[in-house]
């Protein structure tokens, strides 16, 4: 299974998006991640700390992908339409990642504008949620739906635990912290929504 996670919008969690399915999917079995943010995010935090799958570039990526059973693949922000086409090829699945305040989610209709004329199987992932009792994450997850776009049911919690993980070099699941486990059940959650959608 091939998924890509891609955005038109910074700052709405698309590497620690594919850094923790990339994490879900190990748990099942060997998962390469390719880095191919042009910051190089998840190859930095491989290398200063410590994550349970194998993380390479696009270069190393093209050569490793055929040794394991899942690649996520973590994508430069606002691919131009050359790039969106051949990030697609091959791809099981799109994930885009997307805060539900407006002009995140502008930025993420105008990339599903963008997606080639084929069939593309994506799904809208909202990000960065404000907890309760603020509804935003509900009011836009209706919104999209309403208006015909797939969404994951499951939504990404806006939790400091996120940014402690990323300093340490590590998955949400592997630190000490109370609101850890919220957090990891946030990805855990799209992951078992992924294999229902990809592989079964």
């Amino acid at each position: 299974m091939i998924i890509t996670v891609a955005a038109f919008k910074g700052g709405v969690g698309k590497s620690t998006t594919a850094l923790h399915l990339a994490t879900y999917l190990q748990t099942q079995v060997d998962t390469l991640l390719v880095d191919g943010d042009l910051n190089r995010s998840t190859l930095d935090l491989a290398n200063r700390g410590e994550l349970p799958f194998k993380v390479c570039d696009q270069k190393e990526g093209i050569e490793l992908a055929k040794l394991y059973e899942h690649v996520v693949i973590d994508t430069p922000t606002k691919p131009n339409a050359k790039e969106l086409k051949t990030l697609l090829m091959g791809c099981d699945l799109l994930v885009i990642p997307s805060t539900p305040d407006a002009m995140a989610l502008s930025a993420t209709l105008s990339m599903v504008y963008a997606l080639p004329y084929h069939k593309v199987n994506y799904r809208i992932l909202l990000t960065i949620v404000p907890s309760n009792p603020n509804n935003v994450g509900e009011e836009a997850k209706n919104t999209l739906k309403n208006a015909g776009f797939p969404v994951f049911k499951s939504q990404i919690r806006r939790l400091a635990v996120f940014q402690r993980a990323a300093l340490e070099g590590i998955p949400v699941n592997a630190i000490k912290d109370s609101y850890a486990q919220i957090a990891w059940r946030c990805y855990t959650e799209v992951g078992k929504e992924i294999i229902d959608l990809v592989l079964e």
